[in-house]
């Protein structure tokens, strides 16, 4: 836990409110249980670290060592025993402990490793740190490269097959990881590595042209820890995640009808500089500050309307549409991170036929992702939804296909086509296209975008229970399948089928909730949802309850 005056890592980036929460609050942070998607993040972030700490040892088994195989329980001993390591030579060592610098900071990198130039920062995250590079033959000008090295040997070079993927937070700790063992003595060049999610190289970041910037952010979150430099709290995403949200920021915001309770982070902060500091001030703009962007300032303008009122959707047009077929099929994927779709569920309807059962039917691989056995399972969902489209043009009906923010679908299906090429019933990237581009491949997410102005978000868990639904699994949501995932195929352990039923009653909840949302906008919405105009004025009485 942070001390005042002491910074680790983390208190580098995110939430400046949190940081000065965690310095003068201490001992009640300790006391704050971490969220359940905090939790999953930290089991999941703790096995890539342990599959990573075997791939390395067996790679460098010979000039190794694991501080934490050690048994010692004191930070001292670790310290000393670390340092020792360092003066012997030892090619890596896992889990090192560093000695705090005399400014305050403190924090352990994942390893070491010695080079010719001095000591290097190792850190293992559970993110993507890169991804294959552009053909560079179609790239006029290229002016820089990524560094990587091997993870079988310390052996940096350009590297024109990847592409790093840079992150502030890493960049930050690795430049904060430098300082420290400058301050221990140790020999450090100016660079630092990463070993991210995919765990095939080790990524080098040049740390000399962000050192500045690290040394003012490291000065002013110093200045926050102490006290002496005042924050407040906005809502902004990572809220989601944070201890101190429920009993502390949320409160207090709902007190001061704070304005970045109904807009982004960037948007509060442009508001407020223009002296609208609340929901209800916001309420009575007619004018955007010039800093705005994003969402239009007339829906930011309803939106804080509709939360004053306590009303969770706002209809925007009389009556709002969406494309109807005679028959439809709903579908939602289930990926896992990076590695690929597992999963592509459906729902068929035809609405021509009531005796045709609307039937769920999920097209699955339980391989651990990556495996050619997703093409196997994309190539039957394909050969499926392609035969439902012919059986209809056939009967003479018409067809849609229909799913919520089509962004990921479309990633999975486009991704699955060029990397399965060949494989027996994948679908060419051109056909994939054609169907993607086609009348037949709707979003309800863009429908529900084009009628609908909703405070709270559009997100698929937000809006559909506002149509009626609810999902089985009081924790379903796309991290928490993460987990699921994870258990079902057995990563880490043995695998758990009771996982498997749990993701395809997830998966086929997500399907009933697009069918019931986009039949509610086609059927009910009009006479359920207020327009704008229907709205309260800012300051009226319901209002005024509401503040009350």
């Amino acid at each position: 836990m942070l001390t005042v005056g002491g910074l680790g890592a983390r208190d580098l980036a995110g939430c400046e409110h949190r940081t000065a929460l965690d310095s003068s609050s201490s001992e009640v942070a300790a006391t704050l249980p971490h969220t359940a998607s905090a939790v999953r993040r930290m089991e999941a972030a703790a096995l890539h670290r342990a599959q990573v700490r075997q791939t390395l040892r067996g790679f460098h088994r010979d000039s190794w060592i694991d501080i934490s195989e050690t048994g010692l329980q004191s930070h001292a001993d670790r310290v000393e025993m670390t340092m020792r390591a360092i003066s012997s030579g030892t090619r890596w060592i896992w889990s090192p402990a560093l000695p705090d610098d005399p400014s305050g900071a403190h924090g352990s990198p994942e390893a070491l490793v010695a080079t010719p130039e001095g000591h290097v920062p190792v850190i293992v995250v559970n993110h993507r740190v890169s991804h294959a590079a552009p053909d560079r033959s179609r790239v006029a000008r290229v002016t820089s490269e990524t560094v990587t090295s091997p993870l079988w040997a310390w052996m940096p070079g350009r590297d024109p097959a990847r592409s790093a993927r840079p992150h502030r937070r890493d960049q930050l700790r690795l430049a904060h990881l430098r300082r420290i063992l400058i301050s221990a003595g140790v020999r450090t060049p100016w660079t630092g590595a990463s070993i991210g999610l995919d765990a095939d190289s080790v990524i080098i970041t040049d740390l000399a042209p962000i050192w500045q910037g690290y040394l003012a952010t490291f000065n002013r979150r110093r200045d926050i820890a102490a006290g002496r430099e005042p924050t407040r709290p906005s809502r902004v995403g990572e809220c989601r995640g944070c201890r101190w949200w429920p009993v502390s920021c949320e409160p207090r915001l709902l007190v001061d009808h704070d304005v970045s309770l109904v807009v982004n982070g960037q948007q509060a902060t442009a508001l407020r500089s223009h002296g609208v500091t609340s929901v209800d001030q916001l309420a009575r703009a007619s004018s955007a500050p010039d800093e705005w962007a994003g969402a239009p300032f007339d829906d930011a303008v309803v939106v804080a309307r509709a939360w004053l009122a306590d009303v969770p959707i706002v209809r925007r047009v009389p009556r709002p549409t969406i494309h109807r077929a005679d028959v439809e099929v709903d579908v939602d994927m289930e990926s896992h991170g990076e590695d690929g779709a597992y999963l592509w569920g459906t729902l068929l309807t035809d609405n021509t036929d009531p005796s045709v059962p609307v039937r769920y039917r999920p097209f699955a691989s339980w391989s651990p992702l990556p495996t050619d056995d997703e093409a196997r399972s994309f190539a039957e969902f394909w050969a499926w939804l392609s035969a439902r489209r012919a059986e209809a043009a056939e009967a003479g009906k018409t067809f849609a296909a229909y799913c919520y923010s089509q962004s990921a679908e479309n990633r999975w299906l486009r991704s699955s086509a060029r990397r399965f090429s060949g494989f027996d019933g994948v679908p060419t990237l051109a056909e994939v296209d054609e169907f993607i581009d086609s009348d037949q491949w709707q979003d309800v997410f863009e429908a529900v975008a084009d009628g609908f102005i909703c405070p709270h978000g559009r997100g698929l868990k937000t809006i559909a229970p506002l149509a009626g639904f609810t999902w089985r699994d009081p924790e379903a949501g796309g991290e928490a399948s993460m987990e699921w995932y994870r258990r079902a195929v057995g990563i880490g352990g043995r695998a758990d089928i009771g996982q498997r039923t749990r993701l395809l009653q997830y998966n086929e909840d997500d399907v009933r909730a697009t069918k019931v949302l986009r039949e509610w906008i086609d059927q009910r919405a009009a006479d359920e949802v207020p327009t704008i105009d229907e709205l309260p004025l800012a300051g009226s009485a319901a209002q005024d309850d509401r503040r009350r």
